[in-house]
């Protein structure tokens, strides 16, 4: 097997809170060659990277930096905001969030590959570099729920386990969120913000996908779409009641995600226009005042 992907170092948010967005496919190509397969040390091992340079060499680090209206650095967002604004700091939790709703579905329809490095990959790709942030707002480390749950795929647990292994760490994320630091923003604005961030990495993945046939790039997009529309869920109600537009735009680029990944599986053909869903995505920033 061969893995390649790259810790998050700078998260991306759209809804005029970032320049830049940072999306990474996680998966890499060759998926299930055999080498390492079984053994989640070995997926662990290609997160960091270690002695190959970041970018160039086998194994280095794949990203998509979408610019978005200026910024600086790669991602054009410094992730110690994380450390006072609440929409970067729970966009980290619904990265996670992504990697785990799209790693349990992975698994029901048989990808064991796929859904142990989906739960995986956020240790090394988010908590990595947003931890000590989450640790300052008092969140207990999880990271450990996360390669236990990819070990228990690999140790062939039923799809009921992993289901109940999925709760528990979705439920450990939500309370993770509740103590976001407080700038102010409404939870209707911070959680629109969280499911414009998810929908836009979601429109990108579409269109990595569209590149090649790697199953990783789609799974991801998955995952954000779902993210995004459970963001959206949390607090639709005072969303609609508060930034109308937003709501509208928002379950407008829904609609158009659900049809773009109609399934965890990966269609044979995908046919939707990359343009359209990135339009869509584009609309909530602009209702969100971008």
């Amino acid at each position: 097997m061969k893995t390649t992907t790259n810790r998050i170092t700078r998260l991306g948010l759209t809804a005029a809170l970032a320049g830049t967005t940072l999306l990474t496919a996680c998966g890499g190509e060759g998926e299930g060659e055999g080498e390492g397969e079984g053994n989640i040390a070995s997926i662990n091992d290609t997160y960091t990277g270690e002695g190959e340079g970041e970018g160039e060499g086998e194994g280095a680090a794949e990203s998509t930096v979408v610019p978005s209206g200026g910024g600086e650095g790669e991602g054009g967002v410094e992730i110690e905001k994380a450390a006072t604004d609440p929409v970067v700091f729970r966009a980290a939790l619904a990265i996670t969030e992504a990697h785990i709703v799209a790693a349990r579905d992975a698994y029901a329809v048989g990808e064991k590959q796929a859904a142990a490095e989906m739960f995986a990959h956020p240790v090394s790709e988010v908590l990595l570099d947003v931890g000590p942030y989450l640790r300052a707002q008092g969140v207990e480390e999880f990271d450990a729920m996360l390669t236990a749950a990819a070990d228990a795929v690999f140790d062939g647990e039923t799809e009921e386990q992993i289901n109940a292994r999925t709760e528990d760490i979705i439920a450990t994320l939500r309370e993770a969120a509740k103590k976001a630091p407080d700038d102010g923003s409404s939870e209707a604005r911070i959680q629109a913000g969280v499911a414009a961030d998810q929908i836009d990495r979601a429109a990108v993945m579409y269109g990595i996908s569209g590149e090649s046939d790697a199953y990783e790039p789609y799974l991801d997009g998955y995952g954000f779409m779902i993210a995004a529309e459970a963001a959206y869920e949390q607090e639709k109600a005072a969303i609609n009641s508060e930034l109308p537009e937003a709501a509208a735009s928002i379950e407008a680029a829904l609609e158009l995600m659900k049809s773009a990944y109609p399934t965890v599986e990966r269609p044979e053909t995908l046919d939707k226009n990359p343009a359209a869903l990135t339009a869509a995505s584009s609309a909530i920033l602009l209702a969100l005042g971008g």
